[in-house]
C-alpha cells in the first residue's frame, strides 16, 4: 500500500490518517465545485480529445485525470465552462458554448467513468453507480451577453450555476478585481439573480466583489454559493469572503467551497504572485496563462525570486475559520484544479484530496463533519435551489427584461 500511496504523490507523514480518509471518501466522496478542466483542453489541443485522452495518465500536462480523479475521491466535479472575460458579445457566447460541447463530449467519450448530473438526484444516481457525476457551471455573467433568453439556454444544455463575473466587471455588477463601477449588482443584474432562481440556477458568488455579494444575498430567493473562494480574515485577498458574508450564509443556506489556490489562500504568497504577473505581462502573457512559453517565464521568475508555499495546513486554515464563521453546514471544497500555475504542496491534482481530508482528521473534524464539507453540503444545496425553482415557476415566467430597460434610467 506505500509504494500506491507514493505513486499519488500522498503525504506520508500519517499514511493511518490518510487511509481513514480513503475510506471516508469512499461513503462520502468529493463533490468539488471548479475544476478548469475543459478550457485547459482547448488552450493545449484545441479539444482533440485523441490528442490528450484523459483516460491515460496526464501527469505533468495536466491536474487532472481519470485515475487521478478515482485516486482522490472525487465522486461529482463541477466542470468549468470558463471563458476569458476579454472575450465579449457573442464571441463570449459562442466560446461558452464551444466549452459545453468539450464537457459534453467527455462524457460520451468515458461513459464508464463520467455521467450528466443536472439535478441533485442524478448526482446521487450517478455516485451510486460508481461514476463520477457531472455538473456544469460558467464562469462569468459575460458568457451570456447581458441575455436573460441566453442565460436560459445555458440551463437547458446543463450548467447549474453561473458565477456572475470572473476577474473583470461586466455591466451589471461589479468584480472583486475590478475597479468599483456598479457598486453591486445593477437592477439588471438583479433581475439575472432572480431568473436564475426561478430556473434553479445556482447563483455563484466566487469573484465578485463584496458589494455584489451582498447585493446578490439580498436579491436572491435561493442558496448562494461560492464555488472556489476562501476566507478573507485568513489571507487578505479580494478574490476572498469576509466574514460578514460567511455569517449571513446559515440564513440564506449557502455553501461557500474553498480553493486551493495558493495566491489566494496564503498571505506571503500575494505579493510575490502580483511581482509574477507583471512578469508575464512583461513578456507578454496573460496573467492566468499557463502554456508552457508562460509556465517557463513563471519557473525563470521563481528561480530568481523563491516562491512562498502553501501546503494542506494552509488550505485547513481556511476550512477552520470558515466553519467557525459560516457552520459546518455551510463550506464545501473548490479546488480550481487546471485553472492554475501553481498548487500548494501535498494538493497538487486531484488525486490529493485524501491529503486534505486527514489533515481535518487530525484536527478534530468528524467524520460527520466531513461527510458534509465533502459531498452532503454540495448536494443540499443543489436539492434546495431545485426546490425553490418548483415553487416559484408555479407563480413566475420567463423573464423577458432586458438591460436597456432596467438600467437605463441609472445611466
Amino acid at each position: 500500500m506505500g509504494a500506491d500511496l507514493a505513486d499519488w504523490g500522498v503525504l506520508m507523514t500519517d499514511v493511518a490518517a490518510v487511509e481513514r480518509a480513503r475510506a471516508l471518501l469512499a461513503e462520502n466522496p468529493v463533490l468539488d465545485g471548479h475544476n478548469d478542466l475543459p478550457w485547459a483542453l482547448r488552450e493545449k489541443v484545441g479539444y482533440d480529445l485523441e490528442r490528450c485522452d484523459i483516460a491515460c495518465d496526464q501527469s505533468g500536462q495536466l491536474h487532472t485525470d481519470l485515475a487521478r480523479l478515482r485516486a482522490g475521491g472525487v465522486g461529482g466535479q463541477f466542470w468549468s465552462v470558463y471563458v476569458k472575460s476579454q472575450f465579449q458579445g457573442d464571441m463570449a457566447v459562442s466560446a461558452t458554448l464551444e466549452q459545453i460541447d468539450c464537457v459534453h463530449s467527455l462524457i460520451a467519450r468515458y461513459p464508464d467513468e463520467l455521467q450528466l448530473a443536472r439535478t441533485a438526484d442524478e448526482a446521487e444516481a450517478a455516485r451510486a453507480a460508481g461514476k463520477i457525476a457531472s455538473l456544469l457551471g460558467a464562469e462569468g455573467g459575460h458568457s451570456i451577453n447581458c441575455s436573460l433568453a441566453t442565460l436560459r439556454a445555458l440551463y437547458e444544455l446543463g450548467v447549474r450555476y453561473m458565477t456572475l463575473t470572473h476577474n473583470d466587471n461586466i455591466p451589471w455588477a461589479d468584480s472583486a478585481t475590478d475597479e468599483p463601477a456598479a457598486n453591486g449588482l445593477t437592477a439588471f443584474g438583479v433581475e439575472v439573480v432572480r431568473e436564475m432562481n426561478r430556473m434553479g440556477m445556482l447563483v455563484d458568488l466566487s469573484h465578485v466583489a463584496p458589494s455584489t455579494m451582498r447585493d446578490a444575498l439580498r436579491a436572491t430567493r435561493a442558496p448562494v454559493i461560492f464555488s472556489h473562494s476562501s476566507s478573507r480574515a485568513v489571507c487578505d485577498h479580494p478574490r476572498n469572503i469576509p466574514d460578514d458574508v460567511l455569517a449571513a450564509l446559515p440564513s440564506n443556506g449557502g455553501v461557500a467551497m474553498a480553493t486551493f489556490v495558493p495566491k489566494f489562500v496564503l498571505p506571503e504568497a500575494v505579493e510575490w504572485s502580483k511581482a509574477a504577473e507583471a512578469a508575464l505581462r512583461e513578456r507578454g502573457f496573460d496573467a492566468l496563462a499557463t502554456s508552457p512559453e508562460a509556465k517557463a517565464v513563471l519557473e525563470a521568475y521563481e528561480e530568481a525570486n523563491p516562491r512562498p508555499t502553501a501546503t494542506v495546513a494552509t488550505v485547513a486554515n481556511h476550512l477552520d475559520h470558515m466553519r467557525e464563521v459560516a457552520g459546518v453546514d455551510h463550506i464545501g471544497i473548490g479546488g480550481d484544479f487546471d485553472g492554475v500555475a501553481f498548487t500548494p504542496d501535498g494538493l497538487e491534482d486531484v488525486a490529493s484530496y485524501p491529503n486534505l481530508i486527514a489533515e481535518l482528521l487530525d484536527r478534530g473534524w468528524s467524520e460527520a463533519d466531513l461527510a458534509k464539507l465533502t459531498w452532503r453540503n454540495a448536494v443540499r444545496v443543489l436539492r434546495d435551489a431545485e426546490s425553490v425553482a418548483a415553487n416559484l415557476q408555479r407563480t413566475e415566467t420567463p423573464s423577458i427584461a432586458t438591460i436597456e430597460q432596467l438600467d437605463a434610467p441609472a445611466r
